[in-house]
């Protein structure tokens, strides 16, 4: 009973865990996240593709290798692209440059944690 209790637990977490947008690691993924943001937020606002932005932002910061890169950036030109489709967001009401700095300023804050900017995945 407590094995399948204790594995039941570790799949709830493992669910919840993929749910979350990916968690920095130091000050300088945050800085990296925060340049993210600014370059999806300018993409957005001038009618890119989201999957032509995605490809060029994968250029740009060279993510193709690392899975979290990738779920991150991802995350961050969801939070942008739905800025741009009346979403309350936090980009919507924001320049590129203050998306960036939310961004930034939770991260810090937050120990890596951008959920409350970036949102869950479902």
């Amino acid at each position: 009973m407590k094995r399948v209790l204790g594995a039941g637990l570790l799949a709830v977490g493992y669910v919840c865990a993929t749910t979350a947008a990916p968690r920095a690691e130091s000050a300088l993924e945050c800085g990296v996240a925060a340049d993210m943001a600014v370059v999806a937020h300018s993409l957005a606002r001038e009618q890119i593709d989201q999957p032509k932005a995605g490809a060029i932002m994968a250029r740009i910061y060279d993510v193709a290798e690392s899975q979290r890169g990738q779920e991150l950036m991802r995350d961050i030109l969801d939070a942008a692209y739905g800025a741009g489709q009346g979403s309350t967001a936090p980009a919507a009401k924001a320049s590129g440059q203050q998306f960036a700095e939310e961004l930034y300023t939770t991260c810090i804050k937050s120990g890596g944690d951008m959920d409350g900017i970036l949102g869950r995945r479902s």
